[in-house]
């Protein structure tokens, strides 16, 4: 998502809070920085920015890297994130080669997060990481890319060869029955988390994922929490088909081209024991002030709201009546210079 707004994550992100956090935005070509040469073997979590569109910054990143692939067999966490742009055709072939090569050497890896890798993934990757991190336990690929290329078989492969697997985010149409029935069998680990993003062509050609394989994973595992992302490459009737009502869903992105009234009721209906975050792009109306009245008085347990459209008074009113542990929330009565800021409730 665009934000990490849902409490399903942050159980994840505290895993790297200890990390190593450098920034590759030095002028300096081709040469690391002596800090991070000499703790090279010392690193267990590295969060690593860098600007794709910046060569010195990019080639820094890379280097980084490969040299902790040759070095730090013992790298226990992963997360790359990408600031600014990225060129116009670039298919980050340097980054990922990188990547491939932190997974082949770092059987010790738990966790890998490529959200914020503005680059296609696709199998070779996923095989990749199933081949050589079998102690992974979480791994997110829901990244902000408009091509999906990772295919429901190479996750198959990957959940066998990771058994201990407990976060997982990927898109759509990587998903399928199959999966979720490999999720539910009565041997697998305690399953925590599974992020789903929809948002470029191949997961709105995406076959259904059943209800009643949703209601068997939730039955195997009761404190799953299930994140949704809805993009506008989502049409509406793929929409209906996304929204189960067994899905278990703890934080839910809608910002569709279409209708939003309908699955803000279908959530106030179906998700009032699991809804935690919401947040919602669309054009205001009167019928959405209605819904989201709706949703706060049944969907008591929410603790974020962020509605990026004006709403009248009684939605505001709304949730803080209803939602006692609203944390924070974004709903302008007026509209305002961009960007919204939250408020967070004391």
């Amino acid at each position: 998502m665009a934000r990490d707004f849902s409490p399903g994550r942050a159980d994840t992100a505290s895993l790297f809070s200890t990390a190593l956090t450098p920034s590759c935005d030095s002028e300096r070509e081709g040469v690391l920085p002596p800090y991070l040469s000499a703790c090279l073997d010392h690193i267990h979590n590295l969060r690593l920015e860098f600007e794709p569109s910046r060569e010195p910054s990019r080639r820094a990143a890379t280097q980084l890297l490969t040299a902790l692939a040759s070095r730090t067999p013992g790298l226990r966490g992963l997360r790359l994130e990408c600031r600014g742009e990225k060129p116009l055709f670039d298919a980050g072939r340097d980054v990922l080669e990188a990547v491939h090569a932190i997974c082949r050497a770092a059987r010790a890896l738990r966790h890998l997060d490529l959200r914020r890798l503005p680059f296609t993934l696709d199998d070779a990757l996923v095989l990749q990481a199933a081949r050589g991190c079998p102690e992974l336990r979480s791994l997110f690929l829901d990244n902000g890319t408009l091509v999906g290329s990772v295919g429901p078989d190479s996750v198959l492969e990957l959940l066998e060869a990771c058994p201990h697997l407990r976060a997982l985010g990927l898109h759509l149409a990587s998903l399928s029955r199959t999966a979720l029935e490999a999720l539910a069998a009565p041997d697998r680990a305690p399953f925590a988390l599974l992020a789903v993003r929809c948002a470029c062509p191949e997961d709105a050609r995406a076959p259904p994922l059943p209800d009643e394989a949703w209601a068997a994973l939730r039955r195997r595992h009761p404190e799953l929490a299930v994140e949704l992302e809805l993009e506008p490459a989502l049409p509406a009737e793929s929409v209906t088909r996304v929204l189960q009502p067994a899905v278990p869903v703890a934080a839910l992105r809608l910002c569709l081209s279409g209708d939003t009234v309908g699955p803000v009721r279908f959530a106030a209906r179906h998700y009032a024991a699991t809804l935690r975050a919401l947040e919602i792009r669309a054009a205001p109306s009167a019928e959405l002030d209605a819904a989201l009245e709706l949703l706060a008085a049944r969907c008591v347990g929410l603790r974020e709201v962020h509605c990026f459209c004006v709403v009248r008074p009684s939605v505001l009113h709304a949730f803080r009546a209803h939602c006692p542990r609203l944390r924070s929330y974004t709903l302008k009565l007026t509209r305002e210079p961009h960007p919204w800021r939250p408020t967070f409730v004391a």
